[in-house]
């Protein structure tokens, strides 16, 4: 009830009546006080008119508080301006008071209301003092009423060096905020038993699950200026099984003003505990490759299609396609655009198998670039559906790249995946074939084909990820396919700033790899979800091993080392080395492939075989197809 008025209160129309009475009261009784100072506090000075002079001076107050609208503000927003107008409001009041006295010097009149002028300038004093301290003070105990209602939350802040000391300060000067500090965490030896604030650091040996208990512990805040990846993948798993809420402070680079907002502190995020640095690319020939190019983008809707779009809304592009057959994600992305008010681009809702369609949009728009994105990728349903993955994946690719090489486009850059190296499943090996027949294609005309391959994207449509989160919010079990099951990650601005970093640098048929930093046990990850998710394994949410799925490697291949890549000038990006290949006979047997129309599916796979010699099927029914020695 209290916390209801004090908010209502501050705000509604009469609290502002409420606030010009109050300070009226303080103008009478500093009146008071001022000539208590003049006769050094004896009460002998009723026969100055002191009770006439009171009315007077109600009066005139009232009057100079509504001139400049000093009662307005809200109390719980006092600031600069509102100490400005209640100097003016006691200003306009002493001058009116100067001026009884000089009327009734001059001609005698006023008598009871001329106070003396040794009693006004003090007045006037006091005034400016107490009315802008009142403010000041009322202020700070409606925040203390307000914030009095949150029952205060024990945090611990790991880290008591810099960052610990502003996390800290922000912490303490921010009313809003309930977070109660109650210890640092810190392993270095000279911190170990000291205070800082008077709050004691604490070895991290000693946060247990005991000690989280005992002092009521319900936050942990990590708080390490230019933290490696990989430590913070370290302190967090320490703490995350602990009892309490684990918050990280963000970047310094990512304070607002250079000043940390406690509202920036936010929950440990499975992507931050991957073990890897994000790769930031800033290549200014980038803006010189995209400026006034008609680019196009096929696989416009889906994760990594809409995210190169996004990152290319920014560059000075002649026109932009999206192109992609999924139109009610399509049309998010082109209300996306519009809300963000990028111009001249276009939505195209195509099928890019679809040879005339895509020839009449190559036609009407004279592309000169092409993003292709557009693929199927999930490598259970591919496996069981090769005609769809080779009619999309091979021979829709194969016509955008035809028709790239037909109408002269400078650069056609292909996504493709990790998979596609010593593929064991359809997906994988059609993925493979479109890299093969982009580099068929490369000699041959204008167009330089550039191939970029990402392991896993963090969040995108059917990644482990939200699966693992959607489990838990059903109450699991989490599925894992095999204990020992490891991927590399990828967020999807950085696989897209890969793309595009591709684009300026690639000369034509070259396949590039990203070195994606150590890969990750997803049994761990699954863990580490349910610890975040504040639940605890297997207690409250158990893993089920289900097997290998149909196609799926236990380990995924990047051909990052130094025997397989070529280095580039960007120390994260390298160039694959691939077998030479007879590029006549390959082109001839991968249009063939495209042919479907009489194939079966081992019919299918088998050509893939031929054409992909590396493609060994694992966990799959077409393990029957492979040449055994």
């Amino acid at each position: 009830m209290l916390k209801s008025f004090f908010l209502k209160g501050a705000n509604a129309r009469v609290s502002r009546w409420v606030v010009l009475l109050i300070d009226v009261s303080f103008v009478l009784q500093t009146f008071f006080l001022a000539y208590l100072i003049r006769f050094n506090f004896v009460l002998s000075f009723q026969s100055y008119g002191f009770l006439s002079q009171m009315a007077l001076v109600s009066v005139l107050a009232i009057l100079s508080f509504l001139l400049v609208g000093s009662h307005k503000g809200t109390v719980r927003y006092t600031g600069i301006k509102d100490a400005v107008n209640v100097f003016y409001g006691a200003f306009i009041l002493f001058i009116a008071m100067v001026f009884i006295v000089l009327v009734h010097r001059e001609f005698g009149l006023l008598d009871r209301f001329a106070a003396p002028l040794s009693v006004i300038i003090i007045h006037f004093l006091l005034n400016v003092i107490v009315l802008i301290a009142s403010r000041f003070i009322f202020k700070q105990l409606i925040q203390r009423i307000i914030t009095e209602y949150k029952p205060p939350k024990n945090t611990l802040i790991y880290g008591a060096g810099d960052s610990g000391m502003l996390t800290y300060a922000a912490i303490s000067n921010d009313l809003n905020n309930n977070a109660n500090i109650v210890g640092f965490i810190d392993d270095d030896k000279k911190k170990k038993g000291k205070k800082y604030n008077r709050i004691k650091v604490y070895p991290s040996e000693k946060i247990t699950n005991e000690f989280i208990k005992e002092n009521n512990i319900k936050e942990i805040i990590v708080s390490i200026h230019n933290i490696k990846p990989f430590e913070l993948f370290e302190i967090v798993d320490k703490l995350v099984p602990l009892p309490a809420k684990v918050k990280v402070v963000p970047p310094v680079d990512q304070w607002i003003d250079g000043d940390l907002n406690v509202g920036q502190l936010a929950e440990v995020k499975i992507e931050d505990l991957l073990n890897r640095t994000p790769i930031k690319i800033n290549n200014p020939i980038l803006q010189k490759e995209l400026n006034d190019k008609v680019i196009l983008i096929t696989g416009a809707a889906g994760s990594i299609g809409s995210e190169i779009a996004h990152q290319i809304g920014g560059y000075s592009y002649k026109h932009l396609v999206l192109l992609d057959q999924a139109e009610s994600d399509l049309y998010n992305v082109q209300q996306s655009f519009s809300r963000k008010k990028y111009k001249n681009f276009s939505v195209e809702v195509a099928d890019i198998s679809n040879q005339k369609r895509m020839q009449s949009i190559f036609e009407k728009y004279n592309i000169e670039m092409v993003f292709h994105a557009a693929a199927y990728k999930h490598v259970p349903l591919m496996e069981d559906n090769p005609y769809e993955a080779v009619r999309v994946n091979v021979f829709g690719t194969r016509t955008v790249m035809d028709l790239a090489l037909k109408h002269n486009v400078d650069k056609f850059v292909m996504v493709s995946t990790d998979k596609a190296v010593n593929p064991t499943n359809v997906m994988g090996a059609t993925k493979r074939v479109a890299e093969v027949y982009a580099n068929c294609l490369n000699n041959e005309g204008k167009t330089k084909f550039i191939t970029t391959r990402f392991g896993n994207v963090l969040g995108s449509n059917g990644s482990v990820i939200p699966l693992f989160k959607k489990q838990i919010a059903e109450g699991g079990p989490i599925q894992v396919t095999h204990k020992e099951i490891t991927r590399y990650f990828m967020t999807i601005s950085e696989a897209c700033s890969l793309v595009l970093e591709a684009g300026v640098m690639g000369k034509g048929g070259e396949i590039y790899v990203f070195d994606m930093g150590e890969s990750v046990k997803i049994f761990d990850l699954a863990k580490k979800m349910i610890h975040l998710s504040g639940l605890r394994y297997p207690e409250d949410i158990d893993i089920k091993i289900i097997g290998l799925r149909p196609g799926e490697k236990l380990y995924e291949e990047l051909l990052t080392n130094e025997e397989n890549t070529i280095p580039t000038y960007n120390d994260k990006i390298m160039i694959a080395k691939v077998d030479p290949v007879d590029y006549d006979v390959v082109k001839k047997k991968i249009i063939e492939l495209s042919n479907l129309e009489n194939m079966d599916k081992f019919e299918i796979v088998s050509k893939m075989k031929d054409i992909v010699s590396e493609y060994i099927s694992n966990n799959s029914e077409y393990e029957t197809l492979d040449k055994r020695n």
